[in-house]
This record gives C-alpha cells, structure tokens and sequence, in this order.
C-alpha cells in the first residue's frame, strides 16, 4: 500500500489516522501540537515536518481533518502547506468541517498543480471515530472519489458521494442544522413538561417511538435528564458549523432562521463557560431560560 499523508490529529483526526493504520496503510503525519503527533509515531506512522513535507512524502492520497476554514486554508496553500509539496495525480481528501464556498477555492487551486480535491466531512463525533464507524459526506468527481473510496472506508461506516466539490460540506450543514434544532427542540419540550407540572421522563417515554421521535431525543434527552454533558460533540465545534451555516446561506441569498436562533443559543451557553460542554447542554440553556431542572434531582 502506498503511504497516505495526514495532517490534523486531533480529537477526530488521531482515531482517524489510527484506524487507517490499523487497516495496514502506511502514514506520514503531521500536526503543530507535538503530543498527538508523538502518539502516532509511536503507533507506526512516519512524522512530517510540516504539511508541505507530508504532501511529498505521501503517496497518492493526503488526508486532512482540521478545526475550521481557515486552518485548512492555511494546510494547503499557506507557507510550508501542502501545495508546496504536492505533485500532479494527488488526490487531497478534506475531512474537516468548513465552507463549501472555500472548499471550491481549495480545488481550483489544487487543480492549478494537477492534484484533485475530495471535500469529505463526516458526523458521528469522537466515539464513531474511534469506532470508525462514521458517517462520511463526499463531493468530488466520480472517478476521484471511487479511487480513494476504499481508505474513506476504514474510517467509516458509510461513504457517499453526494455531488460534485462543495457537495460534501453542504450536506454536513445541512446536517448540522436538523441536529441543532432536532436538540433544541427535545430541551424545549423537556424543560416545558417540567414547567408545567409533568415528569420529563415519563414524557419521553411516551412519545420516543412516535413521531417525536428521533436519534437525537433518544441520545440527548437522558443526558439532559442526568445532566451528562460531556462530549460527545462540543457546543464550540456546532456553533462552528452553524456560522458556516450562515456565512454560506448569505453568500447564496438563502434564509435559515432556525439556525440564526440556535446558534445565539449556543453563543449564549459559550458565554456562560460551557463551550466545551456536549451540544445536548441546550438542556442548560432551558432550565436556566425556565427556572427548572429537567433530572429528576433538580425538580
């Protein structure tokens, strides 16, 4: 197997890289923290001394899985990125979670060297990735995609192609968006049966199996009764993907008045210290709004 470049070894990206590792694929990694990337070396991969060095380094294929736009703006075509480094007949597959619109200015710039770009965000957060059981979203050209479509498997449960570039990171917002007001809405009914005098728990039950019922009211809604908050998926990471919602939205002329609401929500929890908290702390948010603790020790 041919060396696979990896840049970003984060929360998402170490389980990531490691899984790949276990699948029997040689890596070359690299991150500006030197823990993650110590930790990796130690697991087999080679370390790069900077994104450029892993792109010459790798093979055909180079992963990245970083914070936001910006971050990997700068992995690929800032100084010592990626396109520094890569040669024509690369494939860069971009896991993050950022904008379609930069995700289409990375490929023209990429497809300047003769290198091709796979737009692949996933949902799932740390445990799926650990599990490497995530869902992964990908836009790109058909024949790109179903060359690298084997090394997105062993990070993922399911793969799809969605479309062309950009398709990807479109559909992780769209999926953030239901997310959000899917959680948003369980803690607005939660904390709405406490205040009015009925047991969260037992409403719950109720209406888990019709058509209240979602994944999301089935994962949050007893973290919100244990005020269980740890993530999971972190508060600062949503209100992340829901202003790439809204930067998008009005570079397209769009509405979403859902997301503008969560996302000041969310604003509001971070203010508060808990950005670091899982996202289903909406919760908090609507037992401070109401004066009510929706687990039953806090009736």
């Amino acid at each position: 197997m041919e060396k696979i470049g990896f840049i970003g070894l984060g929360i998402m990206g170490k389980p990531m890289a490691k899984n790949l590792i276990k699948a029997g694929h040689e890596l070359v990694v690299f991150d500006t923290a030197e823990a993650p990337a110590e930790e990796l070396v130690s697991f087999g991969a080679e370390r790069g001394a900077s994104a450029a060095d892993v792109a010459s380094k790798a093979g055909k294929v180079i992963i990245t899985m970083l914070p936001d736009s910006k971050d990997v703006r700068d992995a690929v075509s800032g100084p010592k990125g990626i396109l520094e480094g890569c040669r024509a007949g690369q494939t860069v597959i971009d896991m993050s979670s950022i904008s379609p619109i930069v995700s289409r200015e990375l490929e023209k710039e990429l497809a300047g060297r003769g290198a091709e770009m796979i737009d692949a965000p996933v949902s799932g957060g740390q445990e799926k990735a650990e599990q490497g059981t995530l869902a992964i979203m990908a836009g790109g050209r058909d024949i790109v995609f179903e060359g690298v479509k084997d090394i997105l498997a062993c990070m993922g449960a399911t793969v799809t192609l969605v479309g062309e570039i950009g398709a990807g990171q479109i559909t992780k917002l769209v999926n953030q968006i239901i997310v959000g007001v899917n959680i948003s809405a369980v803690a607005e009914g939660m904390a709405f049966a406490r205040k009015a005098g009925a047991d969260p728990r037992r409403v719950f039950e109720a209406i888990r199996k019709g058509l209240a019922g979602s994944q999301c009211l089935e994962d949050k809604a007893p973290r919100m009764f244990e005020g269980r908050y740890a993530p999971g998926f972190r508060v600062a990471l949503h209100i992340k993907d829901l202003w790439n919602v809204l930067e998008t939205s009005r570079a397209i002329k769009g509405s979403v008045p859902l997301s503008a609401q969560v996302i000041e929500m969310m604003i509001a929890l971070a203010n508060e210290g808990h950005e670091g908290l899982d996202h289903a702390a909406l919760g908090l948010y609507y037992e401070k709004l109401n004066g009510v603790g929706l687990g039953e020790d806090k009736a």
